[in-house]
C-alpha cells in the first residue's frame, strides 16, 4: 500500500506529523509520504516559498522511519492538481498496487469542486480523517461517494488498487498552520506546536515575520 498525504505545510506542524503517524499505524503500512504542493489551486499563495516549505518538511521528518517527503509536485511546477499527481503515481506503481490519499473531513466536504474529482477514485482509495466541527453533506457528491464506496475496515483497501473511501477517527492535535503564522507575526512563540528544527529554520530564514534573535 502506497499512501500520500498532501498539503501546503505552511509551515508543517506537529498536527500534520501526528496524523500521518496515526494513519500509518492504523492502516499497518511502513510509511506515509508527505507531499507538499507547489501552487495550491484553492488558495491565494503561501507564506513561505515552495523551497522553504520543502526544507521545513525535510527537517521535520528527519530520523522518522514512518514518514518521508515526496517533492514531485514541486518539481512538476504549476498548480498542483491531485488527479495529475495520482496519474503519475499510478504509472509508477502499476495497475495492481493499492494507492491511497489522505484528506481531512474539511477538504473532502468540497471534494466535488476539485479538478477531475470523478477520476480520483479510479486512481486511488481515499482515506478521510474525521475532524471535529466538520461534516460531509450526505446529499452532496462527497456524501454519495461515502455511501457508494465506503469501506468498513482498513483491510479492504489492500484488496484492490483503488476505489474505496474509508473514514477514520484518529486522535488528532488541534493545531492550525494559520494560527501558527499569526502567532509568529505577533511575536509570540509557536514552540511545541511544531518541531524545534522547523522553528529554528523559521527564525533563521525570517519566515512569517519571525525575528532570528528570539531564543524561544
Amino acid at each position: 500500500m502506497h499512501i500520500v498525504y498532501g498539503g501546503t505545510f505552511d509551515p508543517v506542524h506537529n498536527g500534520h506529523l501526528r496524523m500521518a503517524l496515526e494513519v500509518s499505524d492504523r492502516l499497518g503500512v511502513e510509511r506515509v509520504s508527505l507531499m507538499p504542493c507547489h501552487i495550491p489551486p484553492h488558495r491565494d499563495g503561501t507564506g513561505a516559498t515552495s523551497e522553504q516549505r520543502l526544507r521545513m518538511l525535510e527537517l521535520a521528518v528527519d530520523g522518522e522511519a514512518q514518514l518521508r517527503v515526496d517533492a514531485r509536485e514541486l518539481r512538476r511546477g504549476g498548480a498542483s492538481y491531485t488527479a495529475d499527481t495520482l496519474r503519475q503515481l499510478r504509472d509508477e506503481l502499476g495497475a495492481d498496487t493499492p494507492l491511497a490519499m489522505v484528506v481531512g473531513t474539511d477538504a473532502f466536504a468540497g471534494f466535488d469542486r476539485w479538478r477531475e474529482w470523478q477520476v480520483i477514485p479510479e486512481l486511488a482509495h481515499i482515506v478521510v480523517v474525521r475532524r471535529s466541527g466538520h461534516r460531509v453533506d450526505p446529499d452532496g457528491q462527497p456524501g454519495r461517494l461515502l455511501s457508494e464506496r465506503g469501506a468498513r475496515e482498513p483491510r479492504e483497501l489492500f484488496e484492490r488498487p483503488c476505489g474505496a473511501v474509508l473514514e477514520l477517527d484518529l486522535p488528532l492535535l488541534d493545531i492550525s498552520a494559520t494560527a501558527i503564522r499569526a502567532r509568529i507575526a505577533e511575536g509570540r512563540s509557536p514552540r511545541y506546536l511544531l518541531p524545534d528544527a522547523v522553528w529554528r529554520e523559521i527564525r533563521q530564514q525570517r519566515l512569517y515575520g519571525a525575528c532570528p534573535d528570539r531564543n524561544f
